[in-house]
């Protein structure tokens, strides 16, 4: 189901929008294409980075330049990038400025030249859940094993350091750019499992203080690409083509967030139960199905739990039983403690969580709104049922004759035969109905009855 989703939102992108690409390059010099990989690792990111050195293939690009700062990302996305730069017909670049955390670090080994930023960082690659936390013992062996087993065969493959690349994974080691360029001693190597305090050979090839004098440093080097090609790097020279993301994907990224996926879950759900409390107001009812379809999109791009999701729906429907099957708030109690639940465990088993501050501000809402609904219904059931003409004494008229005593009234847009009680009325006077027998009101003044 989420293959299909993406490849029908790829569709539409390719479709709706062309690739933003600006280019400061003439067609016959050599051209450098460059990606920038900001933010968290997710699918709309990958299909970025996919399309960016797809274009410097076709173009025959001399190199392409991924500029990274990522705090990591999912494991499935990472695994299709580094998939692609592995496959790829062109050299790239993997020039971290100032972060390659978690995913990053398997992309940065990944490419064909390693580069970092002064004051960059690499490392910290250990599998987390959602908000930090380590994983079950069970699963965090599982997932330590394969992406250790994974870690050194692209370290290996690339000529890097094995046990480094292997320490960010097992020990979380982070590395500074001197550390990983084995220019500095590792602080703590023998805690690491490090052979030794200088990386030997290095986790990363170059250092650079900007992508100009990368591209000047690694002119003229060789690197072996997948097909078994030798390539040497003509990038000194070359012309820079910044390959930017489309608006769509912009808006996919926008959206694969936690925090925005959980608030579009929220909105969905708001705007579904107010069109059934009140059908036929339309807007609160689109408003929910294009939220709905949104959050659905996003929530799969992240890989959620899908025992969160339910227990969202399961607050949800509480929510609405409340209303047609009054408990005084205990069924809103129950939705409450589901929708605490749900929000907990929505990405749990992830690298995401959702921001506390919005889980506190979407449940207070809802326990705002519900227990509003649960008094209001409360004090219905406590109301003394008036209907018929008894539900008529009371109400406020206005005289439309003189009533001398008898004459007519206007009492809520209709006209009845009224008799005051005692005196004379003068029409356009307010009248409240105190009695009714048959078809007629008895009537006093308003004033009077004060």
């Amino acid at each position: 189901m989420l293959k299909y989703l993406r490849i029908l939102f790829l569709v539409a992108l390719f479709l709706v929008s062309a690739s933003a690409v600006t280019s400061s390059a003439s067609a016959d010099g050599a051209q450098v294409y460059v990606l920038r990989l900001d933010g968290t690792v997710t699918p709309p990111l990958a299909d970025y980075l996919d399309r960016g050195i797809t274009k410097a293939e076709d173009d025959g690009a001399k190199a392409c330049v991924i500029i990274m700062d990522t705090p990591g990302g999912l494991l499935s996305s990472t695994e299709e990038i580094v998939n692609r730069i592995t496959n790829a017909r062109v050299p790239v670049i993997v020039y971290v400025d100032p972060w390659a955390g978690s995913a990053g670090t398997f992309i940065t080994i990944a490419a064909h030249v390693a580069a970092m930023a002064p004051g960059s960082n690499i490392g910290a690659a250990s599998p987390v859940s959602g908000g930090g936390e380590e994983i079950s013992e069970t699963m965090q062996k599982k997932v330590s094993q394969h992406t250790e087993a994974w870690v050194e065969s692209i370290a290996e493959k690339r000529g890097r350091n094995k046990t480094a690349a292997i320490a960010t994974v097992r020990e979380a080691a982070s590395f500074t750019d001197q550390e990983a360029l084995g220019l500095d001693e590792v602080e703590y190597w023998e805690e690491l499992g490090l052979d030794g305090p200088i990386l030997d050979p290095p986790l990363v090839d170059i250092g650079a203080s900007s992508l100009e004098e990368l591209l000047e440093k690694v002119d003229g080097w060789e690197v072996t690409l997948q097909s078994g090609a030798a390539v040497t790097l003509e990038t000194a020279d070359a012309a820079l083509t910044y390959v930017e993301m489309t608006t769509i994907e912009r808006f996919l990224l926008a959206i694969s967030d936690p925090d925005i996926a959980y608030i579009l879950l929220s909105i969905a759900t708001l705007g579904i139960m107010i069109e059934l409390f009140h059908p036929g107001l339309i807007l609160p009812g689109v408003t929910g199905g294009v939220c709905l379809f949104l959050s659905i999109y996003s929530l799969g791009m992240l890989e959620a739990n899908y025992a969160g999701i339910l227990l969202m729906v399961l607050a949800f429907g509480l929510f609405v039983a409340e209303v047609f099957t009054p408990t005084f708030g205990l069924l809103t109690a129950g939705g409450v403690v589901a929708l605490l639940l749900g929000s907990f465990i929505l990405f749990s088993g992830t690298p995401f969580s959702v921001d506390p501050r919005v889980t506190a501000g979407v449940v207070s809402l809802f326990t705002a709104i519900f227990l509003f609904v649960a008094g209001a219904i409360v004090r219905a059931h406590r109301r003394r049922i008036t209907t018929g003409k008894e539900g008529l004494v009371g109400m406020k008229a206005v005289a439309k004759t003189a009533l001398d005593p008898k004459g007519t009234v206007l009492l809520r847009g209709e006209r009845w035969n009224a008799c005051a009680e005692d005196g004379t009325i003068e029409p356009g006077e307010e009248v409240v109905v105190t009695r009714v027998e048959g078809l007629r009101l008895w009537v006093t003044r308003e004033s009077k009855r004060r």
